[in-house]
């Protein structure tokens, strides 16, 4: 039997920028090893698959091209919006995943995602990290699932070419470089790299953004920002700190419709 499959394009309002997703709407239980070569087979940074749930909500599951992962904003992101591209007439939409209870609402044309924050702490940057990434650092910290290195200036962000192998040695899923933003209305940027994870340069990331979110609140005081992200495909994200949590905002753009037929 077939199973339905869509790539959607987060984190923009134009198709083929921001971050590729594909999300794949459960027809019938699938065990976890299918769900990983699918999305190996898809080979974009992360496919979510979702199980539709008794109580109206939905388990949501999300694998890289070679592991499951923990969180994921892009896909999460994505996921909402085909779901809504596809009849759900509901205005939030609530997912069980492994980092809990998460939320969808839409706003017209943007959808506001409800996050756990997941701040950094200071650290003394590992061996490795820094040689790796090419940079000085102003700052280095950890958070629950990645390195945070804050550096001078955005011209800095834009310029890191990464030794991708020494990367994937670093204990942590990956490394973010950031810093504020000189660009008018746009007020800190960043890149992501998470090459142990199957992806060296992610291009547009919500998960690193319930870090970046309180890192800069404490650097300016502020809670709401706009945020980009400086790939090759480029994403925008508006980014709300409230306490434990974090609201990502961002748009989305379905490019493709297909079927699995394995």
């Amino acid at each position: 039997m077939a199973q339905a499959i869509v790539q959607v394009d987060a984190f923009t309002s134009a198709a083929f920028g921001g971050n590729p997703a594909g999300v794949c709407v459960l027809d019938q239980p699938r065990d976890p090893s299918w769900m990983q070569l699918v999305a190996r087979e898809m080979n974009v940074a992360e496919t979510a698959f979702l199980e539709r749930r008794s109580d109206g909500d939905f388990n949501l599951r999300w694998f890289t091209p070679t592991v499951e992962v923990d969180l994921c904003g892009h896909a999460t992101l994505a996921s909402a919006h085909a779901l809504w591209e596809d009849g759900a007439t509901t205005s939030v939409l609530r997912f069980h995943t492994r980092s809990g209870m998460l939320a969808a609402t839409r706003r017209g044309e943007w959808i506001d995602l409800d996050f756990p924050a997941t701040p950094d702490e200071p650290i003394d940057a590992p061996r490795g990290l820094l040689e790796s990434l090419g940079v000085r650092a102003r700052y280095v910290g950890r958070s629950r699932f990645d390195f945070l290195v804050e550096v001078e200036t955005e011209a800095d962000v834009l310029v890191v070419h990464p030794d991708f192998r020494m990367l994937a040695d670093v204990d942590a899923r990956g490394a973010i470089v950031t810093s504020q933003s000189r660009t008018p209305g746009v007020d800190f940027v960043s890149r992501y790299f998470a090459p142990a994870f199957g992806i060296d340069e992610d291009p547009a990331t919500g998960s690193t953004h319930c870090c970046l979110g309180p890192f800069w609140t404490a650097r300016t005081g502020k809670r709401e920002f706009v945020a980009r992200q400086l790939s090759a495909r480029g994403g925008e994200l508006h980014v709300a700190v409230n306490g434990t949590r974090v609201r990502l905002s961002g748009q989305a753009v379905t490019v493709l419709r297909g079927e699995l037929l394995a």
